[in-house]
């Protein structure tokens, strides 16, 4: 059986909407110009879930080496499309650690396996996905 995630979309304006998991979990998303904008967009969204991913296996290895880890972060940079869709052509993953016996050669392991081999989120990105819609009308 297939290992399914489901999250529903509501409307809150025409430019804003609000992500809901199974669990409750709330994410809000909009398309305001950037002087009002409250939340991210889709594809900041699509950014930072693969930031994340790819941050959370990255970490994880780095404690399980028994590193210690005083900071972390990633910064992801999406150059897109100039027509419509405006889907990335090109991504780019920046991962910044401080840590007092961490080397730099294991940081870029570690970073290199977290995102060719166990982030989802890349992974989904670099495969070929089937879509399906469907549409209904409640009254």
């Amino acid at each position: 059986m297939a290992n399914t995630r489901s999250v529903t979309v509501r409307m809150k304006t025409d430019l804003s909407y609000e992500s809901t998991n199974p669990q409750g979990n709330r994410v809000d998303i909009d398309m305001h110009d950037p002087e009002q904008k409250q939340a991210q967009s889709p594809m900041e969204l699509l950014l930072s879930a693969l930031g994340g991913c790819a941050s959370v296996d990255a970490v994880l290895m780095m404690k399980k080496k028994r590193r210690e880890l005083l900071d972390f972060f990633v910064e992801v940079e999406g150059v897109r499309n100039d027509g419509v869709p405006g889907y990335y052509t090109e991504i780019a993953l920046h991962f910044v650690l401080v840590s007092p016996d961490a080397t730099g050669e294991e940081f870029e392991k570690v970073v290199a396996l977290s995102v060719e081999k166990y982030c989802s989120v890349a992974s989904s990105l670099s495969s070929k996905i089937s879509f399906t819609s469907e549409v209904r009308r409640s009254a």
